[in-house]
């Protein structure tokens, strides 16, 4: 599939959009960021958390820079047919990303089927 930066990012905020409030309103200094493909160059990273989960929040401390969270465009429209499974795959990656906001591994997410 493809599709330009700006439509992907208006994708990218409807599906911001639909998340709980509840998950949305904990995020302290986090922005959310489109990039084309990760700094390897692969297609294998769809997300990254980048920055101090919550639970780690001890060494975090006034002045710091947001943590982001980061969606790859070329690698997410890569593994999709359609534009309902890309809505349905940024989603999933928000939602898996946020987690780790909030200090939750690929482990448990795994457990939760959201990795």
């Amino acid at each position: 599939m493809e599709l330009d930066a700006e439509a992907f990012e208006a994708i990218v905020v409807d599906e911001l959009d639909l998340l709980p409030d509840d998950m949305i309103d904990g995020l302290d200094n986090v922005v959310f960021v489109v990039e084309d493909r990760p700094e390897d160059g692969s297609l294998d990273l769809l997300g990254l958390y980048d920055g101090y989960a919550l639970t780690e929040r001890d060494r975090y401390g006034m002045g710091e820079m947001p943590d982001r969270i980061i969606l790859y465009r070329e690698p997410l429209l890569a593994i999709v047919a359609d534009e309902r499974e890309l809505r349905d795959e940024i989603h999933i990656t928000l939602v898996h990303e946020i987690a780790h906001f909030y200090g939750i591994d690929d482990d448990r997410l795994h457990e939760l089927g959201w990795a």
